[in-house]
């Protein structure tokens, strides 16, 4: 009896070593999904779970309705399960002038090597000093990286509404500063994407080589505050 008890806490404290060298114990709940039906009987929808992928144990923290992301290390948590045919809702603002984040959609949720982030399709959140920070060769970036470009990542292609390359950027420059709120609508149907950017849609790419996947919330260097994370399955 004995020695089954000691084989038990053995095994036991194996299980917690091996979660908590992952970086979490249990997964994280923000945001909520629901399907277009329960929307209609009115349903507040279930909480979405998350799993840190590449990201340090206090990377991620809620704070009441915030979801806090120091931005370090680089990396991403990903959503438990994965999407297809999806409307994504959240609202984000960088703490830190010049911060970088972004969802991913689509994901494989499998880090690169060298850039720790994961294959899919990256909607971009950079804060407007981004490019002031970044000047390469006295050339400063076009500020359509700020305002969420989108393109594929990890070997994943699409075809650019508003080419920029391989990427396509936004029409329209609309993102708030640092400390500001900013809101996002994403639909994805069908290797479809389509963006709006604070109420009105501004940048898309179709024909994506990759058409489900996990969501990735990203950690790039800044703090960043998340809220109002909604999914609506179609």
């Amino acid at each position: 009896m004995k020695k089954a008890l000691k084989i038990g806490m053995a095994c036991l404290a194996i299980s917690v070593y091996i979660s908590t060298a992952r970086g979490q114990v249990k997964p994280l709940q923000f945001g909520t999904e629901r399907t277009l039906n329960e929307i209609s009987q009115k349903s507040k929808g279930k909480a979405i779970n998350w799993i840190n992928v590449n990201t340090d144990p206090d990377t991620w923290k809620r704070s009441k309705d915030l979801l806090i992301c120091s931005g370090k290390p680089i990396g991403v948590m990903r959503s438990e399960k994965m999407y297809e045919n999806f409307i994504l809702q959240v609202e984000w603002k960088h703490m830190e002038a010049g911060g970088n984040s972004g969802v991913f959609v689509w994901s494989d949720a499998k880090p690169g090597e060298k850039n720790r982030l994961p294959g899919g399709v990256e909607v971009q959140m950079l804060e407007l000093d981004w490019v002031n920070q970044n000047i390469t060769n006295g050339v400063t970036p076009p500020i359509a990286y700020v305002h969420g470009e989108l393109f594929g990542v990890g070997g994943v292609t699409t075809i650019p509404d508003n080419p920029r390359g391989e990427r396509s950027k936004s029409v329209e420059n609309r993102c708030k500063g640092k400390g500001e709120w900013n809101y996002y609508e994403v639909i994805c149907v069908d290797g479809t994407i389509k963006l709006s950017v604070n109420g009105k849609f501004v940048n898309g790419i179709s024909k994506s080589s990759v058409k489900k996947g996990y969501l990735c919330l990203e950690s790039e260097g800044a703090e960043i505050h998340f809220r109002n994370f909604r999914i609506t399955e179609l």
